[in-house]
């Protein structure tokens, strides 16, 4: 009988990891620039003597790694990868975060400053991605500086003033439950319930969302936060008769990843997570093979 035809692998399909404990799948990873099982064994060598070569060779350890290339960023990742998991809004109107005191306490004040930021009614098109500062100028009066540009041309194109990074030509002026709008930017400040009295160079901030399919927010960094393992069922690219290989890797343990932003590119990480043994399985992974009857169909 003629032999059969060479096994080889083509391709990446996706990455699908799940919860070892479950088996629940946390989604898939379907932009994927490639996914390597890497294992990597070493020798253990006998010499001695005036013998320059070994007198045996036995087996090691063997390192057990997984590089793969997310082209994508889904929500999982986050928590997978550093511990956190996103809050992600759908088909959101356009909002701002609350406004926060950085410098001093006096300009975020329900009484005696700025009570509250939101976005002005009519106005939602105008409003621009981005984080704002707002600077007390005097007791009554302050500036808004944008923080970034890239969303400028939304709505009323806007620029800065100048070089540091201005919004206002002139300072917006706070009066006692009184709302002012930033000129061009869709939202507006509502002077405190009180005699305004702000202390001069204090700051606050906000941020500004405009209206939008999908909004996506993230801590990073928390002292406590748990980076759990995960198992990961790794799929290649199915080929022109029909053949597709998956792997099943039992227990995974990543950590990190690279928010790479070069121009005219896009990110194209290349993640390493550590193989573990699962003494329930008995192994690190399963791999299976088929080559089926019909093709494509």
């Amino acid at each position: 009988m003629a032999q059969n035809q060479p096994r080889h692998i083509y391709g990446i399909h996706e990455m699908a990891p799940y919860v070892p404990a479950t088996g629940a799948p946390y989604g898939n990873f379907r932009v994927l620039g490639g996914a390597s099982i890497n294992l990597s064994g070493e020798l253990i060598q006998l010499t001695g003597g005036s013998s320059p070569y070994p007198w045996s060779s036995q087996d090691g350890n063997i390192t057990a790694e997984l590089v793969f290339s997310p082209k994508e960023i889904p929500d999982f990742l986050f928590k997978l990868m550093l511990g956190n998991l996103p809050t992600t809004i759908n088909n959101d109107p356009g909002n701002v975060s609350s406004l926060t005191n950085v410098e001093g306490t006096s300009v975020q004040d329900a009484t005696t400053g700025i009570a509250s930021v939101g976005v002005k009614s009519g106005s939602e098109a105008d409003v621009k991605f981005g984080k704002y500062l707002v600077v007390a100028v005097s007791a009554t009066t302050v500036d808004v500086y944008g923080l970034s540009s890239a969303d400028f041309q939304r709505g009323t194109d806007k620029e800065y003033v100048d070089d540091t990074l201005k919004l206002t030509s002139t300072p917006l002026s706070i009066t006692a439950s009184a709302a002012v709008e930033v000129p061009g930017f869709g939202v507006e400040l509502t002077g405190g319930s009180g005699v305004i009295a702000m202390t001069t160079d204090d700051t606050a901030e906000f941020e500004a969302n405009p209206p939008s399919l999908e909004q996506t927010d993230v801590e990073i960094g928390a002292i406590g936060s748990c980076i759990p393992e995960f198992g990961a069922v790794i799929t290649s690219q199915k080929q022109s008769d029909g053949g597709l290989w998956i792997f099943d890797v039992y227990r995974i343990k990543a950590i990190g990843y690279p928010f790479g932003m070069a121009e005219k590119a896009f990110n194209e990480p290349e993640m390493t997570a550590n193989i573990l043994y699962d003494s329930a399985k008995n192994g690190i992974m399963k791999a299976r093979y088929i080559k089926p009857i019909v093709a494509c169909s």
